[in-house]
């Protein structure tokens, strides 16, 4: 058994992230938005840095929960979440802008959503 108390806490730390990553991302439209201005590459880096934020603590939440808990929520593709930090922190000037997009676009939402039933599951 693992320490639901910790795991809430890392839990609404992600959701936290997530929620900051979609307010973020509301101006942005496409690609060029992140880069065609010192504005938009502002931006990106804001994005990644939450990107970030929640690969780590996604990672936190496995070591802490012996992989037992993100397992029961199939739905979202958790390796790849997790390695989107790796990618980001450790070839942070290779990184494909447009993938970037394609992520807060599409995936983020469901990863929120998602969270947020761990946590009400969890209560």
């Amino acid at each position: 058994m693992f320490d639901k108390e910790l795991v809430i806490e890392v839990l609404t730390q992600i959701q936290l992230a997530a929620e900051t990553l979609l307010e973020r991302f509301k101006p942005i439209n496409n690609v060029s938005d992140y880069t065609d201005s010192p504005e938009g590459m502002e931006k990106l880096d804001a994005v990644c840095m939450q990107l970030i934020a929640i690969g780590e603590s996604l990672k936190k939440l496995d070591k802490i929960t012996n992989e037992s808990l993100l397992a029961k929520y199939p739905q979202i593709d958790w390796k790849k979440a997790k390695g989107l930090r790796d990618i980001i922190s450790h070839q942070y000037f290779d990184v494909n802008t447009e993938a970037i997009f394609d992520v807060c676009n599409t995936k983020i939402k469901p990863l929120s959503d998602t969270i947020r039933q761990i946590i009400e599951d969890n209560k």
